[in-house]
């Protein structure tokens, strides 16, 4: 598969594929969304908005100019067709992980974690998964489908097995959901206490980080799909990410659930911008 050279990049990230370390990639999908689509519009929002932000930032005093991270733009992903958008993601991020680089990935919806995580297990077998978010996605199956952001860490978990998934921030879900994570997945509800147990844990291994966006207080975040009140603030995800980042092997990561329609402001964007340079200069 041949990556393509892009220009049109979040801010600070033009530099060549060859060069970088790091690839950025859009994967602008969102059929499955359940309550309020949009997450579509989420990739290309972020590289518009991006221009209005500095590309240093003084809570690491190191700026986007000094690292080098190319941005492929946004993946051509069939609308409607869940299994084909997730092979294209599998595709491109195989590629990315096969030429020794980290793939970023801008959902779209939570879903197509499912494709990244894919693509990087083909080089690490013994993967980890960090996932912060307000929903427990462990359905297996949400109006009789198996693929859907309700779903997408029961899906990762089919490929990775048990106790390798540990989950912040939690704080919707059905029932059935949190008793079966306590024998499959490692949850912590409505923060991130534990997250420095969890991190030693996986300090050895080889680790995908998933950020689902509304893990964030909707009176932080409130342009996304399905916003759930008693989130954590901006500074308390900023801190959680920089823990992760500094304490693990992170060998894939996304940030997803942003839904620009729902926030005419821009302010979320501003949000979205803002955590995605801070998560770029941590790896």
């Amino acid at each position: 598969m041949i990556i393509k050279e892009k220009r049109y990049a979040f801010i600070g990230c033009d530099n060549s594929y060859k060069e970088s370390n790091i690839v950025l990639f859009g994967a602008p999908f969102d059929s499955t969304s359940s309550f309020r689509p949009g997450s579509r519009f989420a990739p290309s929002s972020i590289r518009t908005d991006s221009i209005g932000m500095e590309l240093y930032s003084p809570y690491l005093d190191k700026s986007l100019s000094e690292i080098n991270v190319f941005d492929g733009g946004d993946l051509v992903l069939p609308f409607g067709d869940a299994k084909k958008s997730l092979d294209r993601i599998e595709k491109y991020t195989t590629q990315v992980v096969k030429d020794n680089k980290i793939p970023v990935m801008l959902g779209g919806e939570h879903l197509v974690t499912l494709g990244a995580v894919k693509g990087v297990l083909k080089k690490y077998p013994d993967l980890h998964v960090i996932h912060f978010d307000a929903h427990t996605d462990l359905r297996d199956e949400f109006f009789d489908e198996k693929l859907s952001h309700a779903t997408v860490i029961r899906r990762v978990h089919d490929l990775i097995g048990d106790n390798k998934i540990f989950q912040f921030g939690i704080r919707s879900g059905e029932k059935e959901e949190f008793e079966w994570a306590k024998t499959h997945s490692c949850l912590t509800k409505f923060n991130f206490d534990g997250l420095e147990s969890a991190i030693e844990k996986v300090k050895a291994k080889p680790v995908y980080f998933t950020i689902d966006l509304d893990v964030l207080d909707p009176s932080y975040f409130w342009g996304t799909g399905t916003p759930e009140p008693g989130g954590v603030t901006f500074l308390q995800l900023l801190e959680a990410m920089g823990k992760v980042a500094k304490g693990c092997k992170i060998v894939g990561c996304d940030i997803n659930e942003l839904s620009p329609p729902y926030d005419t402001s821009g302010a979320s964007t501003a949000v979205a911008c803002k955590l995605l340079r801070e998560l770029l200069l941590q790896l």
